[in-house]
């Protein structure tokens, strides 16, 4: 789990920056859109390949080897400014990869006694992440083409390592392809409750303003002089781990309704305060904007998946899962890669030109470890073009408004709409 989710968070988080930076603007939409598309492609491969013919650890070690060579070919041509090839470089390694989230957690569940005790493993992999952010950003190589090489290593060492994991057979092995499950017919029916209806359409639309955040802070954080966006922006999920840990708690006090929409006022509140601290900088407001993240993940995401279990027929739970994660985190945040870069392309044009200038103001240091640390969240403005910098920051605000306006009116709608069953809410306290 910690390899894992380490191969992720060592280059994802900062990935438009680090594009922006090397001349390679141009891929950064395709390179964010390879996650969603590998999470609609990912659900049939697991129905088709890792649930009949192949035992799992095999298939991991066999992904993550690919993906990590293909990862590793990225640097190469970034080199050569080759954006087309990188899109599909990326494209190709998410396939690879997001399988394996999958097969990571079959692999958990069949080994271990108590179920309970699977959250004390899945917590690693986002120390994982941590850890990628803190490695890369401490390093320097935030924006540097160096974090793919590091990511590529780890999914080649955690490929072969695979192999050493448990025996875990394929559990439908022998059964025949049915493709009411893999095109998740019957977990498709659940659309015609009403209620169920209105939380799958608002947990698709939220994803549309969670792309900002995925997208394109590393850039607003860079731009409001921050030296280590990657190191900073793990703050998000260290607190993660500790709302995580909460959730049964809020659970027995709010219930299902207001534990989701806590989640997505979280993300109202952390685009406004992204919008009303880019004004003056103002680093309290983007930091709390940034800690948010453990509420805007856990109380809608993780409240999510467990809603969603408890409305499923026990038959076809790990349907209604996958349906969830293909509208999700496959059509919600397609979409919401392309209007959040659509919209940051017309809107913060002065982004290059103040990323130059930031660039080059800015002297090289050679720091020791320790003091990289010291850094992690310190804020360095050299003396710039002034209407450079208020152009741009203003640009930045008018961004950050129209995501806060839109989880807005989602959370309004799903207030007014979502009325799930008083057996329900009672079931997951």
């Amino acid at each position: 789990m910690f390899l894992q989710f380490f191969v992720w968070g060592a280059w994802f988080v900062t990935l438009a920056l680090c594009l922006s930076e090397n001349e390679l603007g141009a891929a950064i939409a395709g390179a964010y859109g390879s996650a969603p598309i590998a999470a609609i492609i990912s659900p049939l491969f697991l129905g088709v390949i890792a649930d009949r013919f192949f035992s799992s650890e095999k298939i991991m070690g066999v992904l993550l080897s690919i993906g990590g060579v293909l990862m590793c070919l990225v640097p190469t041509f970034a080199a050569q400014g080759n954006a087309s090839v990188i899109v599909w470089l990326f494209t190709a390694h998410m396939i690879c990869y997001m399988p394996t989230l999958g097969l990571s957690n079959t692999i958990a569940f069949t080994h271990i006694n108590d179920q309970n005790d699977f959250p004390k493993i899945r917590v690693w992999g986002t120390i994982g992440w941590i850890v990628a952010g803190l490695f890369i950003g401490l390093m320097g190589w935030s924006a540097s083409i160096n974090m793919f090489w590091v990511a590529g290593i780890c999914s080649l060492v955690l490929g072969i390592f695979s192999f050493s994991l448990p025996n875990t057979p394929p559990p439908a092995k022998g059964k025949k392809v049915d493709l009411r499950s893999l095109l998740m017919l019957d977990g498709l029916k659940m659309l015609t409750k009403p209620t169920f209806l209105v939380f799958i359409i608002c947990s698709t639309a939220i994803c549309v303003p969670l792309a900002y955040y995925y997208g394109v802070t590393s850039m607003f954080l860079s731009d409001m002089g921050f030296d280590q966006p990657a190191s900073l922006m793990t703050i998000g999920q260290m607190s993660e781990i500790g709302f995580m840990l909460l959730i049964p708690f809020f659970f027995r006090k709010l219930g299902v309704k207001w534990m989701i929409l806590v989640g997505m006022l979280a993300w109202v509140v952390r685009y406004g305060l992204f919008a009303l601290g880019a004004t003056n900088q103002v680093v309290w407001m983007m930091l709390i904007a940034i800690l948010l993240h453990g509420i805007c993940y856990d109380f809608f995401f993780v409240t999510g998946f467990m809603y969603t279990d408890k409305e499923a027929k026990k038959e076809v739970r790990s349907q209604a899962q996958s349906m969830l994660v293909f509208f999700t985190q496959g059509v919600g945040m397609f979409f919401g890669y392309k209007v959040a870069f659509a919209k940051f392309g017309s809107t913060v044009t002065g982004h290059k030109v103040l990323e130059t200038a930031l660039t080059l103001a800015k002297p090289a240091e050679d720091l020791s470890f320790i003091q990289k640390t010291s850094k992690m969240f310190s804020v360095n403005m050299p003396n710039i073009d002034g209407t450079l910098l208020s152009d741009t920051v203003a640009q930045w605000k008018e961004l950050w408004v129209l995501p806060c306006i839109m989880a807005a009116v989602i959370m309004v709608v799903f207030a007014a709409a979502f009325w799930p069953a008083k057996t329900t809410q009672e079931e997951t306290t």
